[in-house]
Protein backbone atom coordinates (compact mmCIF):
# COMPACT_ATOMS: atom_id res chain seq x y z
CA UNK A 1 0.00 0.00 0.00
CA UNK A 2 2.87 2.48 1.03
CA UNK A 3 4.43 1.69 -2.94
CA UNK A 4 1.16 2.67 -4.11
CA UNK A 5 0.90 5.97 -2.49
CA UNK A 6 4.34 7.06 -3.11
CA UNK A 7 3.96 6.53 -6.54
CA UNK A 8 0.19 8.45 -6.69
CA UNK A 9 2.43 10.76 -4.69
CA UNK A 10 4.69 11.45 -6.75
CA UNK A 11 2.23 10.96 -10.21
CA UNK A 12 0.13 14.20 -8.83
CA UNK A 13 3.08 16.14 -7.82
CA UNK A 14 5.22 15.51 -11.32
CA UNK A 15 5.36 19.23 -13.06
CA UNK A 16 4.83 17.81 -16.18
CA UNK A 17 1.60 16.41 -15.33
CA UNK A 18 0.90 20.02 -13.17
CA UNK A 19 2.19 22.04 -16.55
CA UNK A 20 4.62 23.47 -14.29
CA UNK A 21 7.71 25.03 -15.83
CA UNK A 22 11.10 23.03 -14.30
CA UNK A 23 13.40 24.38 -12.04
CA UNK A 24 13.19 25.12 -8.33
CA UNK A 25 9.75 24.32 -6.89
CA UNK A 26 10.25 27.31 -4.08
CA UNK A 27 10.52 29.80 -6.70
CA UNK A 28 7.00 28.83 -8.24
CA UNK A 29 3.91 29.85 -6.45
CA UNK A 30 0.99 28.24 -6.73
CA UNK A 31 -2.49 29.66 -5.46
CA UNK A 32 -4.95 26.91 -4.08
CA UNK A 33 -8.41 27.14 -3.69
CA UNK A 34 -9.54 25.92 -0.11
CA UNK A 35 -12.78 24.57 0.48
CA UNK A 36 -12.52 23.77 4.08
CA UNK A 37 -12.56 20.01 3.00
CA UNK A 38 -10.46 17.01 2.76
CA UNK A 39 -8.95 17.12 -1.26
CA UNK A 40 -7.85 21.11 -0.96
CA UNK A 41 -6.39 20.30 1.87
CA UNK A 42 -4.76 17.30 0.89
CA UNK A 43 -3.36 18.78 -2.23
CA UNK A 44 -2.44 22.28 -0.60
CA UNK A 45 -0.22 20.00 1.82
CA UNK A 46 1.04 17.79 -0.47
CA UNK A 47 2.42 20.90 -3.18
CA UNK A 48 3.76 22.07 0.33
CA UNK A 49 6.00 19.46 1.06
CA UNK A 50 6.83 19.22 -2.79
CA UNK A 51 8.49 22.75 -1.77
CA UNK A 52 6.38 24.76 -3.65
CA UNK A 53 5.35 28.20 -2.52
CA UNK A 54 1.89 27.63 -1.43
CA UNK A 55 -0.99 30.42 -1.20
CA UNK A 56 -4.71 29.44 0.48
CA UNK A 57 -7.46 31.48 -0.61
CA UNK A 58 -10.97 30.72 0.05
CA UNK A 59 -13.97 32.86 -1.62
CA UNK A 60 -16.71 33.63 0.55
CA UNK A 61 -20.18 33.34 -1.14
CA UNK A 62 -22.66 33.86 1.53
CA UNK A 63 -23.59 36.10 3.91
CA UNK A 64 -20.59 35.32 6.85
CA UNK A 65 -22.63 36.06 9.69
CA UNK A 66 -26.14 34.12 8.56
CA UNK A 67 -23.74 31.09 7.31
CA UNK A 68 -22.44 30.51 10.11
CA UNK A 69 -24.90 28.72 12.05
CA UNK A 70 -25.14 26.80 8.64
CA UNK A 71 -23.84 23.58 9.09
CA UNK A 72 -22.61 22.50 5.81
CA UNK A 73 -22.72 25.72 3.38
CA UNK A 74 -19.85 26.06 1.48
CA UNK A 75 -17.19 28.41 1.51
CA UNK A 76 -18.64 30.72 4.35
CA UNK A 77 -18.65 29.76 8.21
CA UNK A 78 -17.05 27.12 9.34
CA UNK A 79 -15.61 25.99 6.08
CA UNK A 80 -13.63 28.98 6.10
CA UNK A 81 -12.32 28.74 9.54
CA UNK A 82 -11.12 25.15 8.50
CA UNK A 83 -9.43 26.13 5.34
CA UNK A 84 -7.35 29.11 7.60
CA UNK A 85 -6.63 27.13 10.09
CA UNK A 86 -5.26 24.17 7.54
CA UNK A 87 -3.28 27.03 6.12
CA UNK A 88 -1.75 28.03 9.03
CA UNK A 89 -1.07 24.64 10.80
CA UNK A 90 0.64 23.47 7.36
CA UNK A 91 2.64 27.33 7.16
CA UNK A 92 1.26 29.21 4.17
CA UNK A 93 -0.85 32.02 3.96
CA UNK A 94 -4.69 32.00 3.69
CA UNK A 95 -6.99 35.04 2.22
CA UNK A 96 -10.84 34.84 2.29
CA UNK A 97 -12.07 36.74 -1.00
CA UNK A 98 -15.59 38.45 -0.47
CA UNK A 99 -17.39 37.24 -3.32
CA UNK A 100 -20.99 36.80 -1.86
CA UNK A 101 -22.15 40.08 -4.27
CA UNK A 102 -20.76 38.87 -7.51
CA UNK A 103 -22.21 35.34 -6.31
CA UNK A 104 -25.82 36.44 -5.44
CA UNK A 105 -25.90 38.62 -8.62
CA UNK A 106 -24.48 36.15 -11.33
CA UNK A 107 -25.61 32.99 -10.11
CA UNK A 108 -28.21 33.01 -7.17
CA UNK A 109 -30.80 35.87 -8.85
CA UNK A 110 -30.20 34.49 -12.52
CA UNK A 111 -31.28 30.73 -10.90
CA UNK A 112 -33.93 31.74 -9.16
CA UNK A 113 -35.62 34.32 -12.24
CA UNK A 114 -35.31 31.22 -13.84
CA UNK A 115 -36.73 28.84 -11.62
CA UNK A 116 -39.71 31.51 -10.99
CA UNK A 117 -40.42 31.21 -14.52
CA UNK A 118 -41.25 27.16 -14.64
CA UNK A 119 -37.36 26.18 -15.55
CA UNK A 120 -34.65 24.03 -14.27
CA UNK A 121 -31.03 23.66 -14.80
CA UNK A 122 -32.20 20.53 -16.88
CA UNK A 123 -34.75 22.17 -18.78
CA UNK A 124 -32.08 25.01 -19.83
CA UNK A 125 -29.51 22.05 -21.13
CA UNK A 126 -32.47 21.41 -23.79
CA UNK A 127 -32.56 24.79 -25.31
Amino acid sequence: MTDILSRARARALDPAVLDLPAGDPSKIRIVVAMSGGVDSTVTAALLKEAGYDVVGITLQLYDHGAAVARKGACCAGDDIQDARLAADRLGFPHYVLDYEGRFSEAVMEDFADTYLAGQTPHSLCAL
